[in-house]
């Protein structure tokens, strides 16, 4: 069985505060996007084997969000031994949550091909054992995520008369360094209200807190941010902590 995994953007991003837990509350809006995907497929086999494809570092198999998918849901469901290829076409370390993609993804695959039956309400804590964004990817609508990201709400947000471009880059920037690099704050606009705004106005309002500590260093990711606008971008910004860079323009 194979399935397409996608990825997201982030509407604006706010780092509201520190918790003792030395986690973030945040609040983000998180889009869906597709035209670009990763692969996974997955089939009986008489032994465990993982196969990755396109990716340029090595990893610890039993380290890819894939297989602790995997993991996770064996531990209960007693699932036979399968062979797992990935294929990466999306990058890693993007911030676009290509690795959550593929973690829920494929805990739904594996749901449909061994018939587990399970709902994605009881796959979400499967999910947010993998990652906080995980969850997200479970379903094909846009939200607001708050807490740590964890916090779903099902925004009515549609950008498909839109369209979508990302930019990648070589710079791999650690998320627990981003954070240790943003000062939290509490913005006086929540951004459940500025999504609302017309598109035309996201320039001027909506605002990811890691790119002002995060383009001072590496002044090329901004760069590429005003190229974008200098070829008509309705809007553009980096997508969560770095360090794809997106842009939305009229179709």
């Amino acid at each position: 069985m194979l399935i397409e995994t996608h990825y997201k953007i982030n509407l604006g991003l706010h780092v509201l505060k520190k918790m003792e837990s030395g986690y973030h509350q945040i609040e983000t809006v998180l889009y869906p996007v597709y035209n670009q995907r990763d692969t996974i497929e997955v089939v009986r086999s008489d032994r465990f084997d993982f196969e990755i494809v396109n990716q340029d570092f090595e990893i610890d198999p039993e380290k890819n969000i894939v297989v602790k998918a995997y993991r996770l849901l064996e531990k209960n469901f007693n699932l036979p031994p399968v062979f797992i290829r990935l294929v990466k076409n999306l990058p890693s370390g993007a911030g676009i949550g290509g690795g959550s993609a593929n973690g829920a993804l494929m805990l739904k695959l594996l749901n449909s091909l061994f018939d587990l039956r399970l709902t994605t309400e009881q796959l979400h804590p499967y999910a947010a054992q993998l990652g906080s964004d995980v969850p997200f990817f479970l379903s094909d609508y846009p939200c607001l995520a708050t807490g740590v990201g964890d916090q779903l709400q099902p925004l009515n947000l549609d950008l498909s008369a839109y369209r979508i471009e990302i930019a990648f880059s070589d710079i791999r920037i650690s998320t627990a360094e981003a954070y240790s690099w943003v000062t939290p704050q509490i913005p006086l606009i929540p951004l459940s209200e500025l999504i609302q705004r017309p598109i035309q106005e996201w320039r001027s309002v909506l605002v990811n807190d890691f790119e002002k500590p995060i383009f001072s260093r590496y002044p090329q990711l901004e760069f590429i941010k005003e190229d974008f606008y200098n070829r008509g971008a309705l809007y553009s910004a980096m997508s969560g902590s770095g360090s794809s860079v997106f842009a939305i323009f009229k179709s």
